[in-house]
Parts: C-alpha cells; sequence; structure tokens
C-alpha cells in the first residue's frame, strides 16, 4: 500500500507543479510584482500543508489501511480549517495580492486533490490486500 501511496503523490506532485508555475505566469501578468508575491507565499503554504499530510499518511501507512485514511481525512480538515484561516487573516493586506494568493491556493489545492483522484483510479491497484494463506 505505502509504494502504491508513493506512486500516487509523485505523480500529483508533478502535475500540480506544472498547475503551480502556470499559475505563477497569471499572477505576474495580471498583479505584477505583488501578483507573484502572491503566488509564491500561496504555493509555499499548500506545499508546507501537502508535505505535512504526505509524511503524516506515510506514517500511518505503516500502521494499517484504516489508520491511514482517518489521518489523510484528518489532515486534510485541518488543512482546509488553517487555509481558510489565513486567507481570512491575509485579505487586507498589502504585502502582495490577497485575490491572486487566494486563488493560486484554491487552484493548488484542487488540482492536486483531483490529480490524487485520477491517479488512484488509473492505477488499478487492489485495494484490499491479499494475504497469501488461502
Amino acid at each position: 500500500m505505502l509504494a502504491n501511496y508513493a506512486q500516487i503523490v509523485r505523480r500529483s506532485a508533478v502535475v500540480t507543479a506544472i498547475a503551480a508555475m502556470i499559475m505563477l505566469a497569471i499572477c505576474l501578468a495580471v498583479g505584477g510584482t505583488k501578483g507573484l508575491i502572491g503566488g509564491l507565499v500561496a504555493i509555499g503554504i499548500v506545499a508546507l500543508f501537502f508535505g505535512a499530510s504526505i509524511f503524516a499518511v506515510g506514517r500511518a501507512a505503516r500502521v494499517s489501511p484504516q489508520i491511514m485514511m482517518v489521518t489523510a481525512l484528518g489532515t486534510y480538515f485541518v488543512k482546509i480549517l488553517v487555509l481558510l484561516f489565513l486567507v481570512g487573516q491575509f485579505q487586507n493586506t498589502s504585502a502582495f495580492n490577497p485575490r491572486l494568493f487566494g486563488l493560486t491556493a484554491i487552484v493548488c489545492v484542487l488540482v492536486y486533490s483531483g490529480a490524487q483522484i485520477t491517479w488512484s483510479m488509473r492505477l488499478k491497484r487492489p485495494y484490499v490486500e491479499p494475504d497469501g494463506q488461502r
């Protein structure tokens, strides 16, 4: 199960990196330097969040698939709450463009989540590991 998860994460990260580069170009074109800074801050936060999630879920996968699922759902819920808090805190900032920050964060989260779903379905790996004793 852990090898499958690592493959899904790697492929999803590549897709998300491509989307992040596209968003940075859009941020620079629309918002100039402040737009670019907002996009970079959003990408950094999303990368940090998903990195922590990958670490936690990877550790939980070593214990059992059930713990892995609970950990994945729990970390996703916490990440969404913290991201909502950060967007609220940054909405009146003048250091960067808060709208482009929020848009970039949303796009990266949706692309990463969608890529994980897509790669999970395409791998067609059994979700139940046979014990080989029957």
